[in-house]
């Protein structure tokens, strides 16, 4: 990838940006607590050429929402599956809007 391809792909959500001492910085916690993120399967970097963790934008919210609750007293593992089950939810209910639009377009007619 040219540096020229790099550069078009940083306003990429999903593009693997940040470092991991640069990821922890911006999320005011340790790398510890990111590698403990991974451990827990919340997010799973990707690795650049010489092995090092990349994260992207959408794995810092995640990441950050994580450090939110952790903050609050919850545990790394309930928090995890905190996270979890909130985007299994807000996936749900996205697919039954799209249900109920579909159903509403193709459903018959009120006079």
């Amino acid at each position: 990838m040219t540096a020229g391809n790099s550069f078009d792909r940083l306003d990429d959500d999903d593009y693997p940006a940040y470092t991991m001492g640069r990821a922890a910085a911006m999320l005011g916690t340790t790398q510890g607590f990111l590698r403990a993120l991974g451990e827990a399967r919340l997010i799973t970097p990707l690795r650049s050429e010489g092995g090092h963790r990349r994260y992207s934008r959408y794995q810092l919210r995640i990441a950050a929402r994580a450090r939110e609750l952790v903050d609050q007293g919850t545990p790394i593992e309930a928090a995890c599956r905190i996270i979890i089950l909130e985007d299994q939810l807000e996936e749900a209910q996205r697919l039954n809007a799209e249900f109920r639009r579909a159903a509403g377009a193709t459903g018959p007619s009120e006079a």
